[in-house]
């Protein structure tokens, strides 16, 4: 009898500290992201914000400018036009690591791809001396070199998007920048996305 309930003991001490364990990394999964939320330099990832507020920054087109040969205006028609890819499982993780948004599905076009259309300014195959700018309508910018887009497997792994998860993209522009392949990939996140600008390292 004694023993019976020795080992009834042990089962309730097993399942409490389980249940204090679960609670415990729900409680530090929840602090990290209320603690992100009340950061000031959240790095581009998602942060708190009304539809009113959203709504003032929606951009419908992509200019792509600066050391281009056609400067070019894009939209999500344009996009769908070209050559898309469709992404899976991909998550916005900010510098703090958490994790602020994950879609099942992404579509878009490469960022190289509508480069190439564009054309760099190039005045011979050495002449690799650019980096581009992906600017937002609340001037939020990402950077690449020439070199990550054309000889790194990076190239690959940026994307304009204009679907997320099956549907249009609404609140956040019409067209989001994505890196792939960063570790953190919220900094290079570029919601409502309005500009490409391709610039010479002087």
């Amino acid at each position: 009898m004694k023993a019976s309930n020795l080992f009834i003991a042990f089962l309730c001490f097993c399942f409490v500290q389980c249940k204090q364990s679960n609670e415990q990394h729900l409680h530090s999964q929840n602090d990290s992201i209320a603690n992100h939320l009340k950061s000031k330099t959240t790095d581009a990832c998602v942060v708190p914000m009304t539809k009113a507020d959203s709504a003032r920054y929606i951009s419908h087109a992509i200019t792509v400018m600066g050391e281009v040969e056609r400067n070019l205006t894009l939209n999500v028609d344009s996009l769908k036009k070209m050559h898309t890819k469709t992404i899976e499982h991909f998550k916005v993780v900010c510098q703090s690591g958490a994790t602020m948004k994950e879609n099942a599905t992404c579509k878009g076009v490469l960022l190289k791809d509508i480069l190439e259309k564009a054309v760099i300014k190039q005045s011979g195959h050495k002449d690799r001396n650019f980096y581009i700018v992906a600017r937002a309508s609340d001037n939020y910018k990402a950077t690449f070199s020439w070199a990550e887009l054309f000889n790194n497997p990076t190239g690959e792994n940026v994307y304009v998007l204009f679907e997320e998860n099956g549907k249009p993209i609404k609140e956040q522009g019409e067209m989001i920048l994505i890196c792939q392949n960063d570790i953190k990939t919220g900094p290079r996140h570029v919601y409502w996305l309005n500009q490409i600008e391709v610039k010479r390292v002087e």
